[in-house]
C-alpha cells in the first residue's frame, strides 16, 4: 500500500475504533449517560422503571448499531480496501457516514434543546476521520500496483 492509502487506512481504522468504544459503552452501561441526566434534569434512580427499560433498550440498539458499523468498516478495510478495490473506498465512507451523521444530528439536537452538552465533538471527529480517509484514498494512485507498495 502506498503512503496515502496507509494514512487513509489509519483514519478509517480510528473512526471504527471510536465507534467501537462508544458502541461498547452504550451496549453495556447499566444506566443512562451523565449528559442524559442533565438533559432530563433527573438522576437515574428518579427515572420511572418503565422509562429505564426503554432508555436502556434504545441505548443498546444504538450501541449494537455502532459496533456493527465498526465491524463492517474493519472488514472492508482488511479485505477489499487492502486489495485495492476502488468501491471499498466509497463503501467505507458510506457505511461510516450512516452512523456518524445520525449521531452528530442527535447530539446536536440534545445539546441545543436541553441544558446538557452531548458528545457532539466525538461524532464530529468520526466524520472528519471518515472524510479525510476518503480524500486520501481517492488521492492515491488508481494503479493497483501502487496500492501494494
Amino acid at each position: 500500500m502506498c503512503k496515502l492509502m496507509k494514512l487513509a487506512f489509519t483514519c478509517h481504522l480510528l473512526a471504527a475504533l471510536l465507534l467501537s468504544i462508544f458502541g461498547l459503552v452504550y451496549l453495556f452501561r447499566p444506566e443512562f449517560m451523565p449528559y442524559h441526566a442533565v438533559a432530563v434534569s433527573q438522576s437515574w434512580v428518579d427515572v420511572e422503571p418503565s422509562f429505564q427499560v426503554l432508555i436502556l433498550a434504545l441505548m443498546r440498539v444504538v450501541g449494537g448499531a455502532w459496533l456493527a458499523t465498526a465491524m463492517a468498516i474493519v472488514i472492508l478495510l482488511l479485505f477489499p480496501f487492502r486489495r485495492g478495490d476502488k468501491w471499498a473506498r466509497w463503501a467505507i465512507f458510506a457505511v461510516g457516514m450512516c452512523a456518524s451523521v445520525s449521531s452528530l444530528y442527535a447530539t446536536i439536537y440534545v445539546t441545543t434543546n436541553t441544558p446538557a452538552t452531548a458528545p457532539w465533538a466525538a461524532a464530529s471527529i468520526g466524520l472528519l476521520l471518515l472524510f479525510v480517509g476518503l480524500v486520501l484514498s481517492l488521492g492515491a494512485s488508481d494503479n493497483r500496483d501502487s496500492l501494494r507498495k
